[in-house]
């Protein structure tokens, strides 16, 4: 029995090293920015900043002389999140166009920084980027929200009283 049991655990071994020499190479890391360095790297005009949220969420405030071009979108069956009730679920569909979208603004050896809300969308963004040749591009690590809570400079939008 336990000869039968060694048998199937090296059988079973030589096929995961099979299988593993036969994988593509893994995707390259991201590279990822703090805050602080991306606004040195924007400031020194090295960079350009990809805003990857929703068109409502750059609308409500974003990175000083940002592109905003969104990842995703929220879609819940064919109805803008303005015309569903507050308890609507809301569905995650990628922008099917993303990357050409992108390539319209940048060209693949330009310096790009990443960022969303958190951080977790432009890493998405950046893998994508990166898989379709663009060749420098860095995550914003926190986001737009930690971009903010480090008082950097935000472009939000006039009050009404303000107009």
């Amino acid at each position: 029995m336990r000869a039968a049991i060694a048998l199937t655990i090296c059988a079973l071994s030589a096929l995961l090293a099979a299988a593993r020499e036969s994988e593509k190479p893994a995707t390259a890391a991201v590279a990822a920015v703090g805050v602080a360095a991306a606004g040195d790297l924007l400031r020194s005009g090295s960079h350009r900043y990809l805003d990857v949220r929703t068109e409502e969420e750059f609308r409500n405030g974003h990175v000083k002389d940002s592109l905003n071009v969104p990842y995703v979108f929220f879609t819940s069956q064919g109805k803008s999140p303005k015309q569903l009730p507050i308890t609507a679920v809301l569905r995650r569909e990628k922008n099917p166009q993303f990357i050409e979208q992108v390539a319209a603004h940048f060209d693949k050896q330009d310096n790009i920084v990443v960022g969303c809300k958190s951080g977790v969308r432009s890493e998405l963004a950046c893998f994508d980027l990166m898989a379709a040749g663009f060749e420098n591009v860095n995550n914003m690590e926190g986001g737009y929200d930690a971009w903010v809570e480090n008082d950097l400079a935000v472009k939000k939008p006039q009050a009404q009283d303000e107009l």
